[in-house]
């Protein structure tokens, strides 16, 4: 009977550093947290909500249309939703968003009038380069403004989960 409390004690001893260096890894490296300030996500994330988002989902990838994404632009962060791609031609007319002059239906903004924007003039997207906006379009500090064309190395992780708080529990979409 000692042994096996011998080596319980071994397993508890060696067990928890490994897990808490793990999880002490997994959330410096892969995903972080962060705290929304601001409505300009709204209606899909909103203030004072906490997300989880994911820093390897760029590694070996690109961000796509409609992904909701982390920005890093000098220590100051930003959550936005990629709206343009690079090499396309963006355009925003009488509510309708034009992507090289087709128009494209934004099915990832459940209320309408919540991506009412001025026009925006036909705008060249660069290699490189992303143009996004926030959900709530007539609140949102994002390329159509002081934000500009965001370059993909300053995108800096893909939002996952709302997790806080915990009433509101969602995937981001």
């Amino acid at each position: 009977m000692v042994k096996s409390r011998v080596s319980l004690k071994l397993v508890f001893f060696f067990a928890l550093p490994t897990l808490l260096f793990i999880g002490l890894f997994v959330h410096l490296f892969i995903f972080r947290t962060a705290v929304v300030q601001g409505v300009s996500m709204a209606p899909t994330i909103k203030n004072e909500q906490v997300i989880i988002y994911n820093r390897l989902s760029y590694l070996f990838d690109s961000p796509h249309r409609g992904d909701v994404v982390v920005i890093d632009l000098d220590g100051d962060t930003f959550i936005k939703r990629i709206i343009g791609l690079p090499d396309e031609t963006l355009s925003y007319v009488d509510q309708q968003l034009y992507i090289d002059e087709i128009p494209y239906r934004q099915t990832f903004i459940s209320d309408q009038r919540s991506y009412w924007t001025h026009n925006i003039n036909s705008t060249y997207i660069p290699k490189g380069y992303f143009y996004v906006m926030g959900d709530n379009r007539r609140n949102s500090r994002d390329s159509r403004n002081s934000l500009g064309l965001i370059a993909k190395e300053d995108i800096i992780g893909r939002a996952e989960l709302i997790i806080y708080p915990f009433s509101e529990w969602q995937v981001i979409y």
